[in-house]
């Protein structure tokens, strides 16, 4: 609800999409009426892996050239400026998704030992991922990889260029138990 209402109140107040496993979708209802949420938006099913989830939203999307972004529902923490910005930058460029340098050092597996990796390499994707519908749809239109992590993936495969835009840092995503007492942080703040 945190993060529809971040899309619902950014400055450009597109028409959202929200692909939830079926099994929940009554259950996402009474959540709406339970909680006065009464926001405008589609819901449709998800699929067997995000690709398949991300399809089926658009299917659900109008046949003119528009903006789509595709945002982590569980990014609350998003906000209007990374929004715009992310759909101003794919209006020009096709493509743009937001990144951040990261903070750690990095290691990756070699066999069966680690090697370091220069984190100057290194840039950790967030959501929302905003593409020319045009592009978006044909990078759908191959075959599911498992090597398909997010939408970039996707179209990068389909052969189009990704551009990136900076990051917000706190535009965490909720992965782990701790994850909601840092987000419960930012929209206390927020709010």
């Amino acid at each position: 609800m945190h993060t529809i209402e971040a899309f619902a109140n950014s400055a450009l107040r597109p028409e959202i999409i929200l692909v939830l496993n079926a099994d929940f979708h009554s259950y996402w209802k009474e959540l709406c009426i339970q909680h006065n949420f009464f926001i405008p938006h589609k819901l449709t099913a998800g699929g067997a892996e995000r690709f398949h989830s991300v399809k089926n939203a658009l299917e659900h999307t109008g046949p003119g050239e528009s903006l789509i972004a595709v945002h982590d529902a569980v990014r609350p923490m998003v906000n209007d400026e990374l929004i715009t910005r992310c759909f101003r930058e794919a209006e020009i460029k096709g493509s743009v998704i937001p990144v951040t340098e990261s903070r750690d050092s990095l290691r990756i597996i070699r066999g069966a030992g680690t090697e370091a990796l220069s984190r100057a390499d290194i840039l950790i994707v967030q959501t929302p991922q905003v593409f020319r519908s045009g592009i978006l749809k044909e990078a759908y239109e191959q075959a599911f990889s498992p090597l398909f992590t997010d939408d970039a993936s996707v179209v990068e495969k389909a052969g189009f260029k990704i551009f990136t835009t900076t990051g917000v840092p706190s535009n965490i995503k909720i992965t782990y138990p701790e994850d909601l007492a840092i987000a419960s942080l930012y929209l206390g703040v927020r709010a």
